[in-house]
């Protein structure tokens, strides 16, 4: 007596579909990434942090080990961006979280430009966040 092979088969090809439609689902888009302050002013002054958090907005969550490859700190937003500053990266407490020091020489909006890339991603994150320095 010969049994059949169709319902064995049949469930490893649900298995590949559901398996193949799971990790296309889980891909991300660049686009679905964006830097936010987490104070959006500071104290004008030397050596003050700025801390940014790289977030997924598709699932609410922070992006841990991005690689921050591009800084600026300028204030474009006032109509100076020849007025700009050294930022320098200083080790993040969370996951998800990136700080920076800069020296903020004067009272005003400053724009953050930041270029980043998500491990597992093609493209990169760039945004322009602008943050406020008060006397």
């Amino acid at each position: 007596m010969k049994t059949s092979n169709s319902p064995r088969a049949f469930r490893a090809a649900l298995i590949a579909v559901a398996l193949g439609g799971a990790s296309t689902a889980a891909l991300a888009d660049i686009k679905d990434y964006t830097f936010e302050l987490v104070d959006q002013s500071v104290q004008a002054g030397p050596d003050k942090i700025i801390t940014v958090r790289l977030m997924n907005t598709k699932t609410g969550k922070p992006v841990p080990d991005a690689v921050i490859f591009a800084t600026r700190l300028d204030m474009a937003p006032d109509g100076m961006q020849e007025m700009a500053t050294k930022v320098t990266p200083v080790s993040g407490a969370e996951p998800g979280t990136y700080k920076f020091k800069a020296t903020f020489g004067m009272a005003g909006r400053w724009q953050l430009s930041l270029g980043a890339k998500v491990q597992g991603e093609t493209g990169s994150v760039e945004n322009k966040l602008v943050i406020t320095a008060q006397k």
